[in-house]
């Protein structure tokens, strides 16, 4: 299964997250990058079986991305095991 990590010290937004997932995923960056729109690439386009990390996320930055760790924990449960998704300190 390949691993592929976001380290949050990094991403200090929504877009750069959406660059680097982008980037990760050999994705064409979409213009209007949106919540349902990451969605239907995550449940529709990723190379499944994945594991997604998310790096150095403290209590301020969860609250920051808190949608974003929903959407995957969502994501993981829709996909039944295809999507592994994990959020460390």
């Amino acid at each position: 299964m390949e691993k592929v990590s976001f380290d949050f010290s990094q991403i200090p937004d929504l877009p750069a997250f959406y660059r680097d997932f982008g980037r990760q995923f050999a994705l064409s960056e979409p213009r209007d990058s949106n919540l349902d729109e990451l969605w239907q690439t995550v449940t529709r386009r990723l190379p499944l079986p994945v594991e997604i990390e998310f790096l150095h996320l403290n209590g301020a930055k969860k609250r920051r991305f808190g949608a974003l760790i929903l959407l995957f924990d969502e994501a993981e449960e829709e996909l039944e095991g295809r999507l592994h998704f994990n959020v460390r300190g």
